[in-house]
């Protein structure tokens, strides 16, 4: 069965609003035998008849009455796919699904969140944190549109694009008896508040102690990288972590950073299905992802 044709829906609707086929030719700019022989079509598409004499009108047979109170709905419809499909052209609608962990999230993604939302005041974004493994399986199951994840990731079904490296930094109380850079042996007597187990963070941390032959006697581990920052503040330990989070300025308790000896710096990509759709939102989110990736790399 062939689709509708709105064309000959409205010249329908028209011939029974108006009254008459010459009327809906004039109001539509086209000729009698046009209109005509656009209700026939739907009537043979229909198989019914849906227009009949009565006196000098035409007017709609009962089926005809059963249609047009059909029209509007689908002339509603149509504007709506039209309108969504509008937007999406334009880059001005739609939603985007952004998964990352924690310290991006809040060093690094709002900035961007606030440009995003100015240029694209129609675009809905949404941004859900874990860990590296759970951002990989939400990408991969459509659950979420975009991901950035600490290097390595893997899955056969994704892209991977680096975009950015983010060096480690030790963390200490700001009056800490310790040298211009921290190695591993230098940590080995200090208590540790570190990143809770599970993560690539922690995971990357611990390798770097243990090519060393240090093991690391952590007294806590948290989830927070806040937290973390204060207890290290508070005097509790010292701590390791990716310099985007360490943000001196920004805890109650001075602190102060130092670089790694050996360096330890984690690599950050943008993954997303290989199939996916790129539609003008979500390449929006990926330029400016970049682009501040890039503005990182530029920085004093």
């Amino acid at each position: 069965m062939r689709a509708l044709n709105l064309d000959q829906l409205h010249a329908f609707a028209d011939v029974v609003a108006l009254g008459s086929f010459s009327a809906a030719a004039d109001k539509l700019n086209l000729s009698q035998p046009a209109i005509s022989q656009q209700v026939r079509q739907l009537e043979t598409r229909m198989g019914v008849k849906l227009i009949e004499r009565v006196g000098k009108r035409a007017e709609a047979t009962p089926a005809g009455l059963a249609l047009l109170a059909h029209i509007s709905d689908i002339d509603a419809s149509v504007r709506a796919a039209e309108d969504a499909v509008a937007g999406f052209s334009s880059g001005a609608a739609g939603r985007v699904r952004i998964g990352t962990g924690a310290t991006a999230c809040i060093y690094f993604l709002p900035a961007i969140l606030e440009k995003l939302q100015r240029s694209f005041p129609k675009l809905e974004i949404m941004v859900r944190t874990g860990n590296a493994g759970d951002i990989v399986r939400a990408i991969e199951d459509n659950k979420l549109d975009i991901g950035l994840v600490t290097m390595p990731c893997s899955g056969r079904s994704l892209s991977v694009t680096p975009i950015m490296t983010d060096p480690f930094v030790a963390i200490f109380h700001a009056d800490a008896d310790v040298g211009d850079v921290i190695r591993p042996v230098d940590l080995e007597a200090m208590p540790l508040v570190l990143y809770e187990r599970g993560g690539l963070t922690r995971t990357l941390v611990d390798d770097w102690l243990r090519k060393s032959g240090v093991n690391g006697r952590s007294v806590m581990e948290l989830g927070s990288v806040e937290a973390i920052r204060e207890l290290v503040g508070a005097g509790i330990g010292a701590t390791i972590l990716p310099e985007m989070g360490a943000r001196p300025d920004r805890t109650q308790f001075p602190i102060k950073t130092r670089p790694l000896s050996p360096p330890l710096v984690r690599e950050l990509a943008l993954i997303m299905r290989r199939d996916k759709t790129l539609t003008p939102g979500l390449q929006a989110v990926c330029n400016s992802l970049k682009a501040a990736a890039d503005g990182r790399k530029t920085d004093p």
